[in-house]
């Protein structure tokens, strides 16, 4: 059926909806990577979003039970230049739209997703509504402003303690929206996982005297996330503390640095960073809107974004404390900077 991506700006895209047939309202944003489109779909990250994939065709090797990044789709909307109704792969288990319908995931096909980058691009992200039916400017206005994506990380943290058992480092996880990949990368190397809520204290934390305490990726703004900086702030000085992504902002903001929102942010499996310790170019997987626009006071800066010299890493002169913008978890790739796990390993107790 017909359908249309309305942005906050006024710029409309007509197209045919797919997936689940419900309107949806989120915020726009586009994505660079030419495959992994089911662990974007369930990136507890995207929470909120409406995300743009910039490859021209989406679903062609299907979905499958195992490839999943949380429990289930966080996205908000799902839009693509084409889809592959007959997805050929002897993995696949499920179609895109078949999977999008079960999990009620509103899609956007047939529009023009290059001029919507570039306008993404150019004009920054926006909010937007996949609409099924016309509706007036007023109408748009009213929905727009009703869209928040504050408290996103209470909608996609655990809301119990679990473990993940291990033979070696005990590690204390924060999850803000942990993607399993993560929990995956420390079970291989033999670690005693914990993972604890967002809003854990430093107290919940101590009670297992960890070897390390890892802060997590996440969705939205890291200032919104005032519990978690306390809790991080509580900790420095007691036990390492290791982050990616939303924890590297996080562990900024504890030690007094700054975040500040990108542009359009950083989406997709393609860009290159700097790794200053070893002298060396990874190529990267991200997802961020955010990052750290002013470093703590002793902290030194480890890995920037070749593109645009945004702070990609960070270390602490003297404390053990390491973190990292972009995901060497990395899946479905690349693994360049897989290495990052073995790094956050030297420094646990």
């Amino acid at each position: 059926m017909k359908a249309k991506l309305i942005l906050e700006n006024g710029i409309e895209f007509e197209g045919k909806a797919f997936g689940y047939l419900k309107e949806s309202v989120g915020e726009v944003v586009f994505n660079t990577g030419m495959t992994g489109y089911q662990e974007v779909l369930t990136d507890p990250s995207y929470y909120g979003q409406i995300v743009t994939m910039t490859y021209p065709l989406i679903g062609n090797y299907g979905i499958n039970l195992e490839d999943g990044e949380s429990d289930k789709p966080k996205v908000r909307g799902f839009i693509v230049r084409e889809k592959c109704d007959e997805p050929s792969n002897f993995r696949c288990e499920f179609s895109l739209e078949d999977y999008m319908k079960q999990n009620k995931i509103t899609g956007l096909y047939g529009i023009d997703t290059r001029a919507l980058t570039k306008i993404l691009r150019d004009n920054g992200t926006m909010k937007g509504i996949i609409a099924l039916e016309d509706m007036s400017k007023e109408e748009v206005k009213m929905k727009l402003d009703r869209f928040s994506n504050r408290g996103a990380v209470k909608e996609v943290t655990t809301d119990k303690i679990y473990k993940v058992n291990g033979s070696g480092k005990k590690v204390a996880i924060m999850d803000f929206g942990i993607k399993k990949n993560i929990v995956d990368n420390f079970s291989k190397r033999g670690c005693s996982v914990t993972v604890f809520p967002a809003d854990a204290t430093a107290e919940d934390i101590l009670s297992i005297d960890p070897d390390l305490v890892f802060l997590s990726n996440g969705p939205g703004d890291p200032q919104d996330v005032k519990s978690g900086i306390e809790t991080v702030k509580n900790l420095v000085g007691k036990k390492p503390i290791v982050g990616i992504c939303l924890g590297h902002q996080l562990l900024a903001l504890a030690l007094g640095g700054d975040t500040a929102k990108l542009k359009f942010g950083h989406r997709g499996c393609n860009h290159p960073v700097k790794d200053l310790v070893h002298d060396t170019v990874h190529i990267t997987s991200q997802n961020h809107g955010y990052y750290v626009s002013r470093l703590p006071e002793g902290m030194e800066i480890s890995h920037v974004n070749v593109n645009d010299g945004t702070v990609e890493g960070m270390r602490h002169k003297t404390l053990p404390m390491f973190s990292v913008q972009f995901h060497p978890e990395a899946c479905p790739g690349p693994q360049d900077s897989n290495y990052i796990f073995d790094e956050f390993m030297k420094y646990a107790l």
